[in-house]
C-alpha cells in the first residue's frame, strides 16, 4: 500500500471514531434532557385528583386532605347549620352571598355553595393572603361565622363565604369536585353540569 492510501484508511478510521464519539456524546446529552420533560411520579401525585372517603364523617365535622399542595376541607354540616345558612339575612351580612364572582365552579353558585347541601368542600386558605382560617365548629350556627382568619380577621359562613366589611375580598374557593358514590368524592375533577 502507497502512504497516501495509508493516510486516506487512517482518516477514515478517525473521521468515523470521532463521529461516532460525537453521536455518542449527544446521546448521552440528550437522553436526560428528553427524561426532564417527562413529570416524575411526584409531580404526577402533587396535581393527581385525590379521592375521599366520606362516611365516616360525623355531622358537624371537618377533615382535611391535600391536594396540589393545599389544604382542602370537607365538613359535613347538619341540619341546624343548614338552616342557619337559610336565616342569614345574606345582604346586610356578606359580602357575595350568591357565589357571583368567577372563582368556583357552576355546581357551587348556589345557597350551600356545594354538590350536597349537606357536605361542603372548599380549599382552606384564606383568599386575603393565604392564610388557613380555623373552623369554629361551636359558632358555625352564629352570624359570627364557621371560619375566621385569626391573621387579620377575616371571617366566612359555613358555605365559606366572605362577610362584608373584611380584607379578604372573595368567598373560599370551591375546588373541583365530584362524587363517584354516596360517600367519596373526587377531588379535582369537575363534576359534569347537565
Amino acid at each position: 500500500m502507497s502512504d497516501d492510501q495509508v493516510d486516506n484508511k487512517r482518516r477514515r478510521l478517525l473521521t468515523a471514531a470521532t463521529t461516532g464519539m460525537g453521536l455518542a456524546g449527544t446521546t448521552g446529552m440528550l437522553v436526560p434532557f428528553a427524561g426532564s420533560m417527562v413529570p416524575s411520579e411526584r409531580a404526577k401525585a402533587a396535581g393527581a385528583p385525590v379521592k375521599v372517603d366520606i362516611s365516616e364523617i360525623a355531622p358537624g365535622q371537618q377533615i382535611t386532605v391535600e391536594w396540589r399542595g393545599k389544604p382542602v376541607w370537607i365538613i359535613a354540616r347538619s341540619e341546624e347549620s343548614l338552616a342557619s345558612l337559610s336565616a342569614q339575612d345574606g345582604e346586610a351580612l356578606l359580602a357575595d352571598p350568591d357565589s357571583q364572582a368567577d372563582q368556583q365552579p357552576d355546581y357551587a353558585k348556589n345557597e350551600y355553595r356545594s354538590i350536597k347541601r349537606e357536605v361542603l368542600v372548599l380549599v382552606g386558605i384564606c383568599t386575603h393572603l393565604g392564610c388557613s382560617p380555623k373552623y369554629l365548629p361551636e359558632e358555625a350556627t352564629q352570624a359570627s361565622g364557621a371560619f375566621l382568619c385569626a391573621c387579620h380577621g377575616s371571617r366566612f359562613d359555613l358555605a365559606g363565604r366572605v362577610h362584608r366589611n373584611v380584607p379578604a375580598p372573595t368567598n373560599l374557593v370551591v375546588p373541583p369536585h365530584r362524587y363517584l358514590s354516596d360517600s367519596v368524592i373526587l377531588i379535582g375533577e369537575d363534576e359534569e353540569v347537565a
